[in-house]
C-alpha cells in the first residue's frame, strides 16, 4: 500500500527498506548494498522517491497522514497494514534516515530519536525494569553517567561501573539480574578503547545484551555489530550531522529488538526525531566518510605535536602508538577519530586548572563549546563542563582531572590549530 506522496511505506515502519532494498537510482529500483562501499551507502542508501522523482531526498514536514477510508485508517493504527500514520513514529524523511544509518552500521533496523541521550534512554526503558542490573564502562559521557547512576536508580535499575579495558572487571560485575552491558568506545573524554568482541562474549555468556555507543567513531570508522555488539546507539548530533546544526539520535540492532521493544516505547513516549532534523542528518551522512578520514588525520597530527610539547603531561588518541589500547583500536577501527585529549602539567589541581583554562581562553580559532563532531574544532574543559555534574570521586575514578582538555578536531588547517594552541601552551 502506497504511503504519502506515492511512497512505499517502510517495512516495519522504521527502516524504509531492508538493507538489500535501498532505492536510489533513477528508476527507483533496489540497490544491493552488500556490493557497495560505505561512501556510496552514505550518499544513496535508504532513498525513497515520490511520483515526482526528486533527486534529493524530500522533507515531509507534516504531523499526520491522510487515509483513503476509515478502514484503511484502522488498519494503519493497528499496525496490520504498512504505511505512514503520524510523525511521532512514522515519517518518510525519518524513515530514509533510519534506513541509511542502518545500512552504514550493518544493522537490520534503526529507530531514530530526538537526541543521543534519548536513544540511550529508549534502550534502557524498553529492555529493563525495576530490579534489573546494568554494567557500564566507567569512562563515559557525563550525562550518560548521571542517567545511569541518578535517574535510573530512582526506578530500581542498578548500575555497576567498571574499567572498560579490564575484562575481569566486566566478568566480576555480572549478577543474576544483569540484563545489559553498556560501553562507549572510544570513551569520552580519554579515548579508552574497549575490546568489543571480548566484552560481547562476556555479556552473552551472562545472558545480557551489549550496547555500544559509537558516537566518537561513527560507522565510517567502526561498526560494532561486526564485533558482536547487539545494539548500537548514536548521538547523530555529532559526526553524523558534522556541522553542529541539529540534534538527533538513533538505536540500531536486530529487527526483533527495534520493532519489538524500542518502537513501541518511542511510539508511546515520543522522544521523536523531527523530519527537518532527519533531512539535515541525511545530508550529513553524504560526506561522513570523507570527513572522518580528514578528522582522523588532523587529530593524529595534533596529538603527535602535543605529545612533544614540554607543557603537556600526557596525550590521549587511539592512533598514537603510546595509547594503551593502540593494538585494539587498530583491530576494530579504521581511523583514530577526531578526539584528542591532553593533560597539562601542574603541581596542584588548582594550578592544573589554571593552565588548562589559560590554553582554552587564549585560543582564537577553536570554539569554546562542549559539542563535538563539527567541521569547526571545539575545545573544552571536561572537569567543569561535560562532566561537571559528575561527583569528584567518580571523575577521579574515570581519570578526569583538572588539567585535562578535550579537543574535537575539525577541518581547519592543522598548522593554524597548532599555532592556536601554542598561544596558551607557551605560558
Amino acid at each position: 500500500m502506497a504511503g504519502a506522496g506515492g511512497l512505499r511505506a517502510p517495512a516495519g515502519r522504521t527502516t524504509s527498506h531492508p538493507r538489500g532494498s535501498d532505492r536510489a537510482n533513477s528508476m527507483n529500483e533496489p540497490l544491493n548494498p552488500d556490493s557497495l562501499g560505505i561512501d556510496t551507502l552514505g550518499v544513496r542508501a535508504g532513498t525513497l522517491r515520490s511520483e515526482f522523482m526528486e533527486h534529493s531526498e524530500a522533507m515531509y514536514l507534516t504531523s499526520s497522514f491522510c487515509f483513503k477510508s476509515a478502514a484503511e485508517a484502522a488498519e494503519r493504527f493497528a499496525n496490520s497494514e504498512e504505511g505512514f500514520t503520524y510523525s511521532r513514529f512514522t515519517n518518510p524523511t525519518v524513515s530514509m534516515f533510519q534506513s541509511r544509518l542502518a545500512a552504514l552500521e550493518g544493522a537490520q533496523a534503526c529507530m531514530a530519536t530526538a537526541s543521543g541521550m534519548s536513544a540511550i534512554l529508549s534502550v534502557v526503558l524498553s529492555s529493563m525494569q525495576a530490579g534489573d542490573h546494568l554494567v557500564s564502562s566507567r569512562s563515559i559521557f557525563g550525562s550518560t553517567m548521571t542517567l545511569f547512576s541518578n535517574i535510573f536508580a530512582k526506578f530500581g535499575v542498578e548500575t555497576t561501573f567498571v574499567d572498560a579495558t579490564d575484562l575481569n572487571a566486566w566478568r566480576a560485575a555480572v549478577k543474576p539480574t544483569t540484563k545489559l552491558f553498556f560501553v562507549e568506545t572510544p570513551s569520552n573524554p580519554l579515548t579508552e578503547v574497549a575490546d568489543i568482541a571480548a566484552v560481547a562474549d562476556i555479556a552473552h555468556n551472562a545472558g545480557a545484551l551489549l550496547v555500544v555507543d559509537n558516537c566518537f567513531c561513527s560507522p565510517a570508522l567502526q561498526q560494532p555489530i561486526k564485533f558482536g555488539a547487539d545494539i548500537v546507539v548514536h548521538s547523530a548530533t555529532k559526526h553524523i550531522d558534522g556541522q553542529g546544526r541539529v540534534l538527533g539520535g538513533a538505536v540500531l540492532g536486530t529487527h526483533d529488538f527495534i520493532m519489538g521493544k524500542v518502537f513501541p516505547l518511542v511510539r508511546t513516549a515520543g522522544p521523536t526525531l523531527s523530519a527537518f532534523n532527519a533531512w539535515v542528518l541525511l545530508k550529513g551522512m553524504e560526506t561522513l566518510s570523507l570527513r572522518m578520514e580528514r578528522h582522523s588525520a588532523s587529530a593524529l597530527a595534533l596529538a603527535e605535536f602535543l605529545e612533544s610539547h614540554p607543557a603537556v603531561a600526557r596525550v590521549y588518541h587511539p592512533a598514537l602508538k603510546s595509547h594503551p589500547q593502540y593494538e585494539v583500536a587498530k583491530r576494530q577501527q579504521s581511523g583514530g577519530g577526531a578526539i584528542v585529549s591532553f593533560e597539562l602539567k601542574g603541581d596542584t589541581p588548582a594550578q592544573q586548572r589554571a593552565n588548562a583554562w589559560r590554553v582554552i581562553d587564549r585560543t582564537k580559532v577553536c570554539s569554546i563549546t562542549g559539542n563535538l563532531g563539527d567541521t569547526r574544532t571545539t575545545i573544552t574543559h571536561p572537569y567543569t563542563t561535560t562532566h561537571g555534574r559528575v561527583s569528584p570521586e567518580a571523575k577521579a575514578a574515570a581519570g578526569i582531572g583538572e588539567g585535562l582538555i578535550r579537543l574535537a578536531v575539525g577541518l581547519e588547517s592543522v598548522e593554524d590549530l597548532k599555532a592556536d594552541l601554542l598561544r596558551g601552551l607557551q605560558g
